[in-house]
Parts: structure tokens; C-alpha cells; sequence
């Protein structure tokens, strides 16, 4: 696993051992961020929901977004990532929670919003579903920004989520990008 493009552009990435953790393919993560440049400049902050290795906030950060915050429970997760941010000089940029997402989205989310949300929970029932209602709860997507959810191909996430509807949808292999705008 390496970072695709940018400042970073071909540094390798740690990612856990085990089942516990499903990273993103290397081409599904360029992919992803071929679409999001598309659309224009990163945003300047980002966030990684379900965040693993960190690699699509770290990824972020390397193609010009200012400030990544990752939420990850699993303490020898969250040690992953601050090693890949420590090892890609990108420390200073990055704000790492400890916690279940869900909690922390009900508990403690920020007051600023993102311009790029990650969501890429574990491939079970409804997570998803869930993720996607409390980040619109919570109100952290900013003006024109995007909800992006990882997702098996076959189980995709409800088109509505409070303010949040699909725009848009792709397919890579049994891997799905679901992208979410408010409004749409």
C-alpha cells in the first residue's frame, strides 16, 4: 500500500495484520481521488471515519488538504496510523482519535465541518446506514463538500440521508464508492 500522488506520491504505508482492518485497494484509491481533483483544489480539512492505516486522509493531505482528522478504534490501529504520518513528515497536519466511530460522532464531533468526509466501516448490515445519518446529524459536511462511503458493491447505503443524497456511484470489482452532497 503506498500514497498514489502529491507531496507523498509513491511512500509506502504501514496497514494493521489481520482481518480486523479491509484498506483500500491502491486502485480504488486512485480512483477515488482522480474523481475528487476533478471537482477541483482538496478541501482544507478532511475527514477519515473508520480510518485503518489512514491512507485516504494521508492521501488527502499529500495532494494539498491542510488538516486530516482520522477516528479509529483500535489502539494498535490508531499507533499505524501516527507511524505513517510520523514517517511521511505530515505529524503536524493530522488529529487522531481513539474512539468507536458512532460514539464519538454522537459525543464529540467537531464545530467545524470537512470538505471531504471518508466513511469506510467494516462490510456489515447497516454501519454504513448509521455513519451516514450521524455524520448529517451532526452537520460536518461544509458548503459544496462530499461524504464519501466505501462499500461491497451489493449492499449499498440508503440514497438519503437527512440532507445528504446520493450523487453519484461507482464500481470497482466487489468495491463501491457511494459520494454524498447535501441537497442533491
Amino acid at each position: 500500500m503506498r500514497i498514489i500522488a502529491g507531496t507523498a506520491g509513491g511512500r509506502r504505508l504501514r496497514a494493521p495484520k489481520g482481518d480486523a482492518t479491509r484498506p483500500t485497494a491502491d486502485r480504488v484509491r486512485e480512483a477515488l481521488f482522480n474523481i475528487l481533483v476533478s471537482r477541483g483544489d482538496p478541501p482544507e480539512r478532511v475527514l477519515d471515519l473508520y480510518a485503518g492505516s489512514g491512507a485516504l486522509g494521508l492521501e488527502a493531505l499529500s495532494r494539498g488538504a491542510k488538516h486530516a482528522l482520522f477516528v479509529e478504534e483500535d489502539v494498535k490501529t490508531v499507533e499505524i496510523i501516527r507511524a505513517n504520518a510520523r514517517e511521511l513528515g505530515v505529524e503536524s497536519s493530522c488529529q487522531i482519535v481513539c474512539s468507536r466511530v458512532r460514539d464519538w460522532l454522537r459525543k464529540s464531533p467537531p464545530k467545524v465541518p470537512f470538505g471531504w468526509i471518508f466513511l469506510d466501516p467494516p462490510y456489515a448490515a447497516d454501519e454504513l446506514d448509521r455513519a451516514l445519518d450521524l455524520v448529517d446529524g451532526a452537520t460536518l459536511v461544509e458548503a459544496g463538500g462530499l461524504v464519501i462511503a466505501e462499500h461491497e458493491w451489493k449492499t449499498g447505503p440508503k440514497e438519503q440521508h437527512g440532507r445528504l443524497a446520493l450523487s453519484d456511484r461507482r464500481r470497482y470489482g466487489q468495491t463501491a464508492l457511494s459520494f454524498f452532497e447535501e441537497g442533491t
